[in-house]
């Protein structure tokens, strides 16, 4: 812009950033930390130059909520309700890492039903994450239609998971040893239906925005992610294979019942949006099918789903690391006792948190309508970010 004058009536101007080789000024934009496209209290401090995206950096901790010193006074029973709500889309596979390394360090063996059940509902889980993101990724980028159909499905999902833990979002239905109580009458069959109505229903999704000529214009080629880059960042999960790293715990290192199920994992090389967005939505498919195998198997089985553990639960000394494939990525739980009813220490290591340190070098070079397309698809929560 030009023509600023002064009150001494001289004239100053000043050229901003139009990109044609001129002198140029950079204007530094803050998205964030409310706004629509950041999934939360995310802020990015952008150096723009014109329409272009010159630097990029994340800044966090808005929604710091202090978990980890909080599960340090808290039992072994009330960490698992702070520990579920860090990835809001993901409770289930949250309080589930957490009651794993509890088992772990007090060598506790959990009954079979209850292996084979907590492996249904972390794919159940699963699911219902990714749907979310399915229907509001293209939201993000103008498309409304998809918010619906993936809103159809996980109300179909919800339901199933309401009816057996009484929670949506929060389900609070695991407990170090199993699970709170059996499932009712009827529920394999019910959550089975539901399934099946969902794998059915899905490729109206499928069908309306995975070959959509707007959706692939808007992502094909824009944020490419390199494998090199994915992995020297941590990245895990749905971004890190899209990239082609080919890295599932569910097949590399088994826990529950995976290491007798077949977990095909979904990759891709290009990288991009489009890729991240496959990978998701293809992984519905897989997971799907996993949990109604997982289900067939419950079905089998008889017995206790839980263990029965003194009104006092107390960690042996000493201190141990597990890790789950969540939705989003890799969550890890390093837990540290002193043989008291408290952990000494609870570390977590969110999928979201090295997800998003990969933004610093992905927007650089885009344009700002592809940054609202790149950060949509890094397919993260800010709560598993800040905790």
């Amino acid at each position: 812009m030009s023509g600023m004058t002064t009150d001494a009536g001289s004239l100053r101007e000043l050229t901003v950033g139009t990109g044609t080789g001129l002198d140029t000024a950079d204007m530094v934009l803050n998205i964030g930390p409310q706004h629509p496209s950041t999934h939360g209290v995310l802020r990015l401090k952008l150096v723009l130059d014109g329409e272009r995206v010159v630097a990029c950096e994340p800044i966090i901790g808005y929604m710091h909520r202090g978990a980890e010193k909080l599960f340090e006074v808290r039992d072994y029973r009330q960490i698992i309700v702070l520990a579920n709500r860090h990835d809001w889309l993901s409770a289930f596979s949250n309080e589930l890492g957490v009651v794993l390394a509890v088992e772990r360090l007090m060598g506790l063996e959990v009954p079979e039903r209850a292996v084979w059940l907590r492996t249904a509902l972390a794919e159940l889980n699963r699911v219902l994450n990714h749907l979310m993101f399915l229907g509001s990724y293209p939201l993000e980028i103008g498309a409304i239609t998809p918010m619906f159909y993936a809103f159809r499905e996980r109300e179909t999902l919800q339901a199933v998971m309401e009816e057996v833990s009484g929670g949506r979002i929060h389900y609070m239905f695991n407990r170090v040893g199993g699970l709170k109580e059996e499932v009712p009458a009827g529920w394999t069959r019910r959550a089975r239906a539901a399934i099946d109505e969902v794998r059915r229903r899905l490729p109206d999704l499928d069908n309306l925005i995975r070959r959509n000529e707007i959706f692939l214009a808007r992502t094909v080629g824009v944020g490419v992610l390199s494998a090199a880059d994915a992995a020297a960042f941590g990245a895990s999960g749905p971004v890190a294979r899209a990239s082609g790293l080919d890295l599932d715990l569910r097949r590399d290192e088994p826990y529950l019942a995976y290491g007798e199920l077949d977990v095909p994992v979904v990759t891709r090389t290009t990288g991009d949006c489009h890729a991240r967005f496959e990978v998701l939505l293809d992984q519905v498919y897989v997971s799907l099918d996993l949990a109604q195998r997982c289900l067939d198997r419950v079905d089998q089985l008889t017995g206790p789903v839980n263990t029965r553990l003194p009104k006092v639960v107390k960690a042996p000394e000493g201190h141990t690391y597990a890790w789950t494939e969540n939705p989003l990525g890799i969550n890890g739980y390093y837990l540290v006792s002193r043989g008291e009813k408290t952990p000494w220490r609870l570390k977590l290591r969110t999928a979201s948190y090295a997800n998003v340190q990969a933004l610093a070098t992905l927007i650089p070079g885009c344009l700002v309508p592809d940054l609202v397309a790149i950060l949509g698809s890094m397919f993260f929560v800010v709560g598993d970010v800040d905790k």
